[in-house]
């Protein structure tokens, strides 16, 4: 992990980026298309959107405008609850490569377990991947019950499952028996929404290092082997989330940050999230 252009290899050899930007609520237009063009500019190669973020299209313009070849790039989209199901996955997929103006995606997930709908969801996505339209499939906001369902079916297993971490809900359980199966974690709400940026822990080991503490919580993702993808909109920032490379925790300070964790959510549970 030297560079934001350093890769985790997926089950499938694909590589996908340890650190990219994530544009949850970042509005369509300018918005999103300064915040990606920045993005890359400094160096970020994944992007992740979803299509109930409504921003798709400011994602792939950004993306055109960017200057990167797009081979170089690996964009991930997700396929919304009221899209679920087998035809109606596909359909959506279609939708989504369309206003993304791309031919392909690195990795599409099944945005939250919807226990009704997400095993012929599930069958859409090895359909896409067979057609070589996406490079990766994977889900996000799955908990164990839900992969273990998932699996006892699953021509393919899921290669990412994303999903609410920071270190107030480290996960650790989920984490471990993705990592037996063979499944790259990614952290979404990294940074907790902003709920850690008084935490007296992470102040500390900030001032040590002479970082933020936002770049303290990201650099701990790096070194639990965590996919992480803060969101921001501001130049300034994006730049300085990324400025991670260049220090190291201790294993002391690792677990600090570990004894933060208090099974606490700022986004919703699985269980109880629009299911149906």
């Amino acid at each position: 992990m030297m560079n934001l252009k350093s890769a985790t290899k997926l089950a499938n050899g694909v590589e996908m980026p340890w650190f990219g930007l994530g544009v949850f609520k970042v509005q369509e237009g300018q918005e999103v298309i300064d915040s990606v063009k920045a993005a890359i500019k400094a160096g970020y190669r994944s992007i992740d959107t979803a299509s109930v973020y409504g921003n798709e299209e400011g994602v792939g313009q950004a993306i055109r405008e960017s200057g990167v070849a797009r081979e170089e790039l690996f964009i991930t989209t997700k396929v919304w609850n009221t899209e679920q199901g087998y035809d109606s996955t596909l359909a959506a997929f279609d939708q989504s490569l369309s206003k993304l103006g791309l031919d392909y995606a690195d990795l599409y997930l099944v945005h939250w377990p919807i226990r009704a709908k997400y095993k012929d969801t599930w069958r859409a996505l090895e359909k896409l991947y067979a057609d070589g339209k996406v490079r990766a499939i994977g889900v996000s906001n799955f908990q164990i019950d839900h992969l273990e369902d998932l699996l006892a079916d699953a021509a393919v297993k899921p290669m990412v499952n994303q999903v609410e971490l920071h270190p107030l809900l480290n996960q650790l359980e989920l984490r471990e028996y993705c990592k037996a199966q063979g499944i790259q974690i990614e952290a979404w709400a990294p940074l907790a929404q902003g709920h850690l940026l008084d935490n007296e822990v992470l102040a500390d080991i900030a001032a040590r290092h002479n970082k933020t503490l936002p770049q303290v919580i990201l650099r701990w993702d790096l070194q639990n082997g965590i996919v992480t993808i803060p969101k921001s909109v501001k130049e300034e920032r994006i730049i300085a989330n990324a400025d991670i490379f260049d220090f190291e925790l201790s294993e002391g300070e690792i677990s600090r940050i570990n004894g933060l964790n208090r099974d606490q959510r700022f986004g919703s549970h699985p269980d109880r999230f629009n299911n149906e």
